[in-house]
């Protein structure tokens, strides 16, 4: 398979910080500039003409006008970050899939107290929602957008909406951590939470060096690894590569994704391509449902069984989530990465 040529990381993190400045100016263009109000989201009489915050989110402005109040959910990545800041209740609706499995005791309470709109999706398990369903709500802030309900379409009813940056079309300049933890901090400014998105950031940021830390002292062999997204039935197999979430997840834990050098977040890969790469570890991500026959779709192909991952039982089926898009989940889903593989791990894995 012809992949183009990988940017190297220094590259890519000169490109984010170009982007960055970009950016940054972009918001100095708008009334206000890029910035927040008072924690609590008060307005002193000389900035009460001032919106709450200004901001630029997949490539575009965005102003919320003061701390949001009524949220709806189309996605489930942004429920971690409220969950943290304490502001789930700012939810009153929400659409789409939300597995139990990713959240603890708490969150799923949480969940369970705002209505579901609908969790409908189409073939290729997209969210089916219409405009008026989402307004009948009432928001003033919308997180996640969906192919029948876009950015333009809520803009022309006043409706604010964030995506997390990884799910943006252009995706992450250079995905990593480091994302992760800057959306805490701007959720934090959304919310007015910036005290606790800034204690949030940093268990998290303790937490992904920990497992850096016992990797590196531990100082095994670097194995290889494919994170990959298979069909359950048959079809396409989707692989992860340098532009995703799933790169610096492996490398974090102490392996090497076998597509790094594809310059992409996520690309069809032929069963042929996979073979012949071999990884010795695989990490089959899925939607929702019952592990078994996401790991069939890849383990029933045709010469599977050959591949080094499938003949010594190193594969780790996990959902969505755990991997992408950066977020609070993809930290705990390194270190189910590192306790199934890292140094130290049994020599297979059950799915």
């Amino acid at each position: 398979m012809n992949t183009p040529r990988p940017a190297r990381r220094a590259d890519r993190r000169a490109d984010r910080r170009r982007t960055g400045t970009a950016l940054a100016a972009a918001c100095a263009l708008l009334a206000a500039g890029c910035g927040t109000g008072p924690a609590d989201g008060t307005a002193d009489a000389t900035a009460s003409s001032r919106p709450h915050l200004e901001l630029v989110n997949c490539g575009q402005p965005v102003v919320l006008d003061a701390v949001p109040e009524r949220v709806v959910l189309l996605k489930s990545a942004a429920v971690p970050y409220l969950h943290e800041l304490g502001v789930m209740d700012r939810v009153v609706a929400r659409a789409g899939q939300y597995p139990r499995e990713y959240y603890d005791a708490r969150t799923l309470s949480e969940l369970d107290a705002v209505p579901l709109l609908t969790d409908r999706t189409d073939t290729s398990g997209h969210l089916q929602i219409s405009r008026e369903v989402v307004l009948a709500q009432r928001p003033d802030l919308v997180l996640g957008e969906v192919d029948n309900l876009d950015r333009s379409s809520l803009a022309a009813s006043g409706i604010a909406l964030l995506e997390e940056p990884a799910l943006c079309e252009t995706g992450a300049a250079d995905p990593g951590f480091e994302d992760v933890y800057e959306q805490v901090e701007l959720y934090g400014r959304v919310f007015g939470r910036e005290e606790r998105a800034a204690e949030v950031a940093a268990g998290l940021r303790e937490r992904v060096e920990a497992v850096r830390e016992r990797v590196a002292t531990a100082g095994a062999p670097v194995r290889t690894a494919a994170v990959l997204y298979p069909t359950v039935g048959g079809g396409v197999t989707y692989a992860y590569g340098a532009g995703s979430t799933a790169t610096p997840q492996l490398e974090a834990a102490g392996l090497r994704n076998v597509f790094a050098d594809v310059d992409q977040r996520v690309f069809e890969v032929t069963r042929e391509e996979l073979l012949a790469r071999d990884p010795e570890v695989l990490v089959l991500l899925h939607g929702d449902g019952e592990p078994g026959p996401v790991l069939e779709a890849v383990t029933g192909l045709p010469g599977a069984e050959g591949m080094r991952a499938v003949r010594e039982g190193n594969v780790l089926v996990q959902l969505f989530n755990f991997t992408e898009p950066a977020t609070p989940l993809a930290v705990t889903g390194l270190e189910r990465v590192a306790d199934a593989f890292g140094p130290g791990a049994p020599a297979a894995v059950a799915p």
